[in-house]
């Protein structure tokens, strides 16, 4: 383990220019033609078996071990949000609107960095390691569309596990690597309601079917349906996030809508947060005479940490860095990523790695992930490669 920890420390400046080039010239969902090509340039010479996505920018590289075993995959997802950087970084976005807030950049350069560990370490591999560079993480379903595309079968044989590892540019110190098993983030979908009724004018609401009241209501009744309806130890959170009706002060409005963001963390809950909320406004709709519109568009399912790959993972953090940069997570986090799909198909474990710059500012009031203001510490890449490098490493040791 030091020894890989060695290797990594002397793989960090490539490494920090290779995420500072990437968050200069960030990419949106699943179409990342420049960051593909700076990618595939940073694998060029490794005995890597490429294939790149159709309909995606996407890469699956395939490295075979010296040895006969199992398979495994580690994850890196490539895309960015749109969002408008708001750090004064001398590698700041150049993109108008578009930033790596979220930190896949460094995901990207970490697993770049692994491949180069392993592909060293290749005559000591007892199976082979699959290597996927997913785009459309931010909402985009790329993870679905890669396992579509055969990303789990790519080695020949199905992986026996899954691992992926992501920064954090708050919450953990710096360097902190934190997981747990079961769920680890939330399930993530979208509720949509329009309720219609009858415009008029404001100075006669009794002439018209006045949309807004309802919507008003069924906002309010819907928080109380979740602390009502819904176990305080399987939780759920369901927030509005947009809501809108009408063009002027003295017009009621033929019809009111708005949307929420629903986050569970089990499938029970998942289905019952979606039943009692489209039970809730049809109810409401009902009572004030209204038509209703509503859905509820399923997103990204639970991340579920599977125990044994999550125990292994654990162990293996602590034998690199040390039990006391390593925790146990109290409860799942309410974030949620498409990760989950892999996990519902092959044992798997998420880590998260401390990435708060390393300048004395406070971990739980740094700007976190999403953020403008969002600043991740390109210097634990090295640590992140060895992590993941290790992960394949110790796994396929274990057949």
């Amino acid at each position: 383990m030091p020894e890989l920890l060695r290797s990594a420390a002397l793989l960090q400046p490539e490494l920090a220019l290779l995420r500072r080039e990437l968050h200069r010239r960030p990419e949106l969902e699943l179409d990342l033609p420049r960051t593909q090509a700076r990618l595939l340039a940073a694998l060029d010479g490794l005995p890597l078996e490429l294939t790149l996505g159709k309909g995606l920018s996407s890469i699956t590289a395939v490295l075979r071990g010296g040895r006969p075993g199992p398979n495994v995959l580690l994850r890196a997802d490539l895309d960015a949000l749109p969002v408008q950087e708001g750090t004064e970084l001398p590698y700041a976005s150049e993109t108008p609107g578009v930033m790596h807030a979220c930190g896949h950049d460094l995901h990207a350069a970490a697993l770049v960095g692994a491949a180069r560990l392993l592909s060293e370490r290749r005559a000591e591999l007892a199976g082979n390691v699959v290597l996927m560079f997913q785009p459309g993480e931010e909402g985009a379903d790329g993870a679905r569309l890669m396992v579509e595309a055969g990303v789990l079968d790519a080695a020949g044989e199905r992986v026996v596990a899954a691992y992926a590892l992501h920064v954090a540019a708050a919450i953990l110190p710096n360097g902190v690597v934190a997981t747990r098993p079961g769920p680890v983030l939330a399930a993530s979908d979208t509720l949509r309601v329009t309720l219609r009724g009858r415009g008029g004018h404001g100075s006669s609401p009794h002439s018209a079917l006045d949309p807004v009241p309802a919507l008003c209501e069924a906002v309010l009744a819907l928080q109380s349906m979740v602390t009502r309806r819904i176990d305080a130890f399987d939780p759920v959170v369901l927030t509005v996030g947009l809501l809108g009706a009408g063009t002027a002060a003295n017009v009621i409005p033929d019809e009111a809508r708005f949307e929420a963001t629903v986050r569970s963390f089990s499938p029970r809950s998942r289905e019952l947060v979606r039943t009692e909320s489209l039970r809730v406004v049809h109810g409401i709709a009902a009572a004030h005479g209204l038509e209703v519109t509503a859905e509820v568009e399923p997103g990204y399912p639970v991340t579920v940490n599977d125990p044994g790959e999550t125990e292994f993972a654990s162990g293996l953090a602590a034998r690199l860095f040390g039990s006391g940069r390593c925790l146990e997570m109290p409860q799942p986090i309410a974030g949620s990523e498409d990760f989950g799909v892999l996990g519902e198909l092959v044992p798997s474990a998420y880590l998260l790695l401390g990435a708060v710059p390393d300048d004395g500012r406070d971990p739980f009031t740094a700007p976190y992930n999403h953020s403008p203001e969002a600043e991740f510490d390109d210097g634990v890449l090295g640590d992140g490669a060895a992590l993941l490098a290790g992960l394949a490493l110790g796994r396929l040791a274990r057949g």
